[in-house]
């Protein structure tokens, strides 16, 4: 129930128009930018791909916010880069910039003196500065080696004056220049992965088979001359619903599963006296070690089997998985 004290007697098609409306003015802004994709945003992408140490990012109140994700977004796509708050650069942290380094600098009016104070400090270490503006005719703007243009015709603060539409259009240039530094540094999926590792992507592109198999005395194994017996008490021990039917030099002769003992006992089978070898499934799906989990899950998924025999290069039997192992994991 809504506190009618609060509700200041609006409708709901009044609030329902109030966000449209936010989102289109903001989207007309941020259209806008694609005009402003120019010389100057070539040099800076130079200017950042030069770079040989890092990309220092500055900004102060709601441009801070910005740039400390934008910082946070180049540096997960192969930018490495951090955020700097201007207020502290002037109290000891600009010790954090090195002549290596690349200085991307944001403020709407392009006046914040906190940033405005160490211009004369970035300048003296001769680093190339990249400034972020909705003013070029600004000081930053103009004491940068490049400046990009980000400003906006209006915010979409019915007062004009919350950063609304001048944050939005910062945050998708700064997406802009991070994107087209991943293109050009050939940044792929799996170094994006290197990145995240904790991430589903990380996992589904760095998990081996390596690390998630059953092996040595944890994979269920029996010779093919084993009564379907001591197949079915393996398969129980060692809880993958399959056991591995395997010679003595540890190649694969076969697999022994749920559905196998399933189709055995409409059958009638004797458990006694019926061998393994009889009753499993030859020429079993498989996957080498060193393959992606990721690549195990689609082998499983195509096929539509809940285990896989894992095999090393020369073809001898090294471990086995289930779907389990790989939900545990996070891979699927």
């Amino acid at each position: 129930m809504i506190d009618q004290r609060f509700a200041h007697h609006i409708s709901d098609d009044k609030l329902r128009q109030l966000g449209r409306r936010v989102l289109e003015l903001e989207a007309d802004e941020v259209r806008a930018l694609t005009a402003r994709i120019d010389e100057a945003f070539v040099r800076a992408c130079h200017y950042l791909l030069q770079c040989e140490g890092r990309i220092v990012v500055l900004g102060m109140g709601k441009s801070g916010h910005v740039g400390s994700k934008i910082a946070a977004t180049l540096a997960s796509t192969g930018s490495p880069a951090f955020f700097v708050h201007p207020g502290e650069a002037s109290h000891g942290d600009l010790g954090m910039i090195t002549q290596k380094d690349v200085v991307l600098a944001l403020s709407n009016s392009g006046e914040t003196d906190e940033i405005i104070t160490i211009l004369p400090l970035i300048k003296r270490l001769g680093v190339p500065l990249v400034s972020m503006t909705g003013k070029p005719g600004s000081t930053l703007a103009k004491a940068a080696s490049v400046n990009i243009d980000v400003g906006v015709r209006q915010e979409a603060c019915p007062l004009n004056l919350a950063p609304t539409a001048s944050t939005t259009a910062a945050l998708a240039m700064g997406d802009a220049l991070a994107v087209a530094l991943l293109e050009a540094r050939g940044f792929t999926a799996e170094d994006f992965a290197r990145s995240h590792p904790g991430g589903r992507l990380g996992r589904r592109l760095l998990l081996l088979v390596d690390d998630l198999i059953h092996r040595d005395d944890a994979l269920p194994r029996v010779p093919p001359d084993a009564p379907l017996r001591d197949a079915l008490v393996e398969m129980s021990r060692k809880g993958l619903g399959m056991t591995v039917v395997m010679d003595g030099g540890d190649r694969l002769l076969g697999i022994f599963t749920d559905g196998d003992l399933r189709r055995s006992l409409d059958r009638g089978i004797d458990l006694q006296n019926t061998r393994v070898e009889e009753l499993m499934t030859r020429n079993p799906r498989t996957i080498r070690l060193g393959a992606l989990a990721a690549e195990a899950l689609q082998l499983m998924e195509s096929h539509k089997i809940n285990a896989i025999v894992v095999l090393d290069h020369e073809d001898r039997v090294v471990g086995a998985l289930n779907m389990h192992d790989l939900l545990r994991s996070g891979v699927v």
